[in-house]
């Protein structure tokens, strides 16, 4: 036998030895870890989160607690708008999913905007903010609302101007940050506030951690579903979407059925005048989407079942009967988390 030869039997029965030890190492510390666990006891290999499309959000976070504070109050004070009347929370109820619960919000002296306002819950993960994607994080974006004659119509100057006037925000302010009140410190502890609102123990996270008695049948049916006919291909990951852009209308002219064009119909297009962008927007986190209603841009969709029609329809190009609807809708409902707890249901 040559000594090339002899080499390699050697390092494979090295790695094959390993292998095996390795193994039967981790299978041990799986089956005791699992042992005291609620039966089944033992994890479907199918639903352990590192394999399937969809991860679990995590449980913890490690953020600065007084700047999540401060945060949140400057979240739901209304003195930052030029009315003083709304604030953040008026269109991200943070009681009723993050949002509005409004196909279109209202603004400053009821002035209603021309886009359904997303939920502000988790928006943290999201790999760009707004539907059109025009902000790179949540420091920035927070200029978009503030600015904006349709939302809170204020500038700068002038909410800078308002804060220093309250000695308990110079205060906090001073403690937090060595040049006090400016719009960047503004905007940081506004989005660490906002990065704080993080939904985990979803039932359908538990059933991804392992316990199988999280979802019942037709809940599990309809996640099976959900991978089969194609969901996962724009919804997956962290945020169950939230992480690119896709044209709304793969299959089918949505927005020629729909008819009514508006100017915000066109998506990234808007943003990059390139016609190749026309309809297509971030695809929106299914995290809490069952209080989280009316859905899609236009705020068009009023219940579950209606969206799932929409995007069977236009993205998936395919149909469904009403046990399998009912699958995906049940389905639907185990994404909705816990805020401090509660659950958002």
């Amino acid at each position: 036998m040559g000594h090339r030869q002899a080499r390699r039997i050697y390092l494979l029965t090295g790695w094959v030895a390993a292998s095996v030890l390795l193994g039967a190492i981790g299978w041990g510390l799986y089956f005791n870890g699992a042992r005291d666990a609620v039966p089944p006891a033992i994890p479907d290999p199918t639903t352990i989160a590192s394999k399937e499309p969809v991860t679990p959000l995590p449980l913890t976070l490690s953020l600065d607690p007084d700047k999540v504070k401060l945060g949140g109050r400057l979240f739901g004070d209304p003195k930052l708008s030029s009315d003083g009347q709304v604030s953040c929370a008026h269109c991200h109820n943070l009681a009723t999913g993050g949002v509005d619960r409004l196909p279109f919000s209202n603004g400053i002296g009821g002035r209603q905007g021309h886009i359904n306002a997303p939920t502000v819950f988790n928006s943290g993960f999201n790999f760009r903010q707004f539907w059109d994607g025009r902000a790179a994080t949540l420091e920035d974006q927070i200029d978009g609302p503030l600015q904006n004659p349709l939302e809170m119509g204020n500038s700068w100057p002038k909410t800078l101007a308002t804060l220093e006037a309250d000695a308990d925000y110079r205060s906090k302010f001073s403690a937090l940050y060595p040049d006090g009140i400016q719009a960047l410190n503004v905007k940081d502890a506004i989005a660490t506030f906002e990065r704080s609102l993080v939904t985990p123990n979803a039932r359908f996270d538990r059933f991804l951690r392992g316990d199988l008695t999280a979802l019942n049948e037709q809940e599990q049916a309809g996640y099976r579903l959900f991978k089969r006919i194609g969901c996962t291909s724009c919804h997956q990951g962290m945020g169950i979407g939230g992480n690119l852009y896709q044209k709304l209308g793969i299959m089918e002219d949505y927005f020629s059925v729909r008819g009514h064009i508006t100017e915000a119909d066109g998506g990234r297009f808007n943003l990059t005048g390139q016609e190749e962008d026309r309809h297509f927007f971030k695809v929106p986190s299914l995290r809490n989407v069952a209080v989280t209603p009316p859905y899609l841009h236009d705020g068009s969709a009023r219940t579950l079942k209606d969206v799932v029609g929409i995007m069977v329809r236009f993205q998936l190009g395919t149909k469904l009967d009403a046990t399998e609807t009912g699958e995906l809708v049940a389905f639907l409902k185990t994404l909705t988390g816990e805020y401090q707890g509660r659950s958002l249901e």
